[in-house]
């Protein structure tokens, strides 16, 4: 029997961060905690920031993670946008990282296949799925919640995923282990 994992997931935002901590025991996750992180309406972007961040740090203070796994930042039309949401991400990690907890970035679509079996699934669906598979008698408020919750559970199932090596640190690398392919 394996000691148990706790899996801090967080979906982030700058209006509404969410975060579900779950926990594997014998291969098995079950969810110990949700909730978010909303700084008050009117702050301008570096406050909401600030909050961001030192709620960030009592998370990992009271929620005692392992790891923490987090919803990488996707490529959409407004770059402004994607840069405050960049910037909401980075702090966050750095929470995590001043209390040594590893972190791992995941991508929404491998999130919502790992959860739901397709990429393209919408909040709504992620949020079904978690709920009829762990049982939760009432969906939270927010989907932001949910997705963290997803972005956990999806740690947890690419643990059981082999590693694929990587081949070539660099051209170089792959030019002396491949001379003859190279004229």
């Amino acid at each position: 029997m394996s000691e148990p994992i706790k899996i801090l997931g967080i979906d982030p935002g700058t209006n509404i961060t969410g975060y579900g901590l779950v926990e594997i025991r014998n291969k098995k996750p079950e969810i110990l905690d949700m909730g978010k992180i909303t700084p008050k309406k009117g702050m301008v972007h570096y406050e909401r920031i600030k909050v961001l961040h030192e709620e960030a740090l009592k998370l990992m203070v009271a929620l005692k993670p392992d790891v923490m796994a987090i919803e990488a930042p996707f490529y959409g039309k407004d770059i402004q946008a994607m840069l405050k949401l960049g910037r909401a991400q980075g702090v966050i990690m750095v929470a995590a990282l001043m209390h040594n907890i590893p972190i791992h970035e995941y991508a929404p679509l491998l999130v919502k296949q790992s959860i739901t079996g397709m990429g393209r699934a919408s909040k709504e669906q992620v949020a079904y799925f978690l709920q009829k598979v762990y049982h939760l008698k009432e969906l939270p408020d927010k989907m932001d919640i949910t997705d963290a919750i997803a972005v956990a559970i999806c740690h947890f199932i690419q643990l059981d995923r082999p590693q694929q090596k990587k081949e070539y640190k660099n051209w170089n690398d792959f030019i002396k282990k491949n001379p003859g392919r190279v004229k």
